[in-house]
């Protein structure tokens, strides 16, 4: 059995003939049982796997991505990983695509759209498959080389009729409309406004203000948590929006996160939630049903998000043009105990 060659204190890594010797087969059909295993006979391809399994032979994918073209190879764009907005959806599409035959390779892009652009360039040169991107607000030079590169991308959590190819989100203004409109028709009108600072969770604040501007004995004050959103950050900002003037009687958050750590706080100083001070959150991450008391939030099946980003793009990529290269999931109301 062989699992490599010594040269001088170096091993040398296992050949396909290597693979070939130990399955008792020639290297041509070792070759195809692993690029291209639909041709061959399940009990040959078993064969090769466990010659493959035994000498440590790592296949050299690219070279076989040079004859179909395709590398196998998603990459996935987010700004963060410590966001747990994200988590589901990128559980999803990483689920979906490994179902169709594909790999995820998940990226970090932040929240700044030139360090997204450098990022891309760089996957770019690893020659994906296709790319999913957050967001609708990229870089002008980063969306002349997608499009020149005539690739597949699907951006996500976010919804514009003028995609750079393929969407799968929904209205941030909308769900920031639908907050300030559930808590005006609750009867508060001294707000709140515990926000992050990254353009989505902003598209919502506005959202939420042109509502709130709409009513006339409505007052409102503002506190700017940093990114990530924390329990910590929420805890914080509510402080400085407890001790503005007017004092709020509802408070709107961007992230449950937030809208924990601004319970949690009121409960610290004493302020009843919802009896004095009703809070609102956005996302209906999973402990939010479970806290106490429950949070009320505008709830998105994030998880849907992932299964139709990735089933788009693995269409695309294998020729099936989407009916609706455009796809607003919408959003709803989750009325819980905090407001």
């Amino acid at each position: 059995m062989t699992r490599g060659k010594q040269r001088g204190e170096y091993a040398v890594a296992p050949t396909l003939e290597d693979v070939a010797r130990e399955a008792g087969l020639s290297s041509m059909t070792v070759s195809r049982a692993l690029n291209n295993p639909a041709i061959v006979r399940p009990a040959t391809v078993a064969r090769v796997m466990l010659a493959v399994e035994k000498t440590g032979y790592i296949p050299n994918l690219l070279a076989g991505s040079l004859a179909s073209r395709r590398s196998r190879l998603i990459a996935v764009v987010v700004p963060q990983i410590n966001n747990n907005m994200f988590v589901d959806t990128i559980q999803a599409i990483s689920d979906t695509l490994a179902q169709r035959g594909y790999h995820m390779l998940l990226c970090v892009g932040g929240y700044a759209s030139d360090s997204e652009a450098a990022l891309v360039a760089t996957l770019l040169s690893r020659k994906p498959d296709g790319i999913v991107l957050t967001g609708i607000h990229h870089a002008a030079a980063l969306k002349k080389r997608l499009i020149n590169a005539a690739l597949p991308v699907v951006e996500i959590w976010d919804l514009t009729p003028t995609p750079i190819d393929m969407l799968v989100g929904f209205s941030h203004e909308k769900a920031g409309n639908l907050s300030a409109r559930f808590l005006l028709d609750k009867g508060h009108r001294r707000f709140g406004l515990l926000w992050t600072g990254d353009q989505r969770a902003l598209l919502r604040k506005q959202g939420a203000i042109a509502v709130l501007q709409t009513c006339r004995e409505c007052q409102f004050v503002e506190a700017e948590a940093g990114l990530p959103a924390t329990l910590r950050l929420g805890r914080e900002g509510m402080q400085r929006l407890l001790a503005q003037t007017p004092v709020p009687d509802a408070v709107i958050c961007s992230s449950d996160t937030l809208a924990q750590g601004a319970i949690l706080e009121a409960s610290a100083q004493g302020i009843d939630v919802p009896r004095q001070l009703a809070v609102m959150g956005f996302g209906d991450l999973d402990f939010a049903a479970w806290h106490s008391p429950s949070i009320t939030t505008v709830a998105i099946d994030r998880w849907r998000l992932g299964e139709e980003a990735a089933t788009m793009l693995a269409d695309k990529i294998e020729g099936i043009m989407p009916t609706e290269p455009v796809r607003d999931l919408g959003f709803w109301l989750c009325e819980r105990q905090s407001a």
